[in-house]
């Protein structure tokens, strides 16, 4: 993957969803064989944000 959508500190470094967005169409827009390891890291990141809790809170 040669992409900049597959970045480790695109995810972790913006907190907005509007960022995260913008990163999954990139990743929509790779070939398909490129896609599951970049959709695979952008989980493991998010994952890690969540377990770590640094997720930022909705406010209700």
């Amino acid at each position: 993957m040669t992409d900049h959508a597959s970045e480790p500190d695109a995810a972790t470094s913006d907190a907005e969803p509007s960022a995260l967005l913008s990163r999954l169409r990139l990743i929509e827009d790779q070939p398909l064989a490129d896609r599951a390891g970049a959709l695979a890291q952008v989980h493991d990141e998010l994952r890690g944000r969540l377990e770590s809790g640094d997720a930022p809170r909705a406010h209700a």
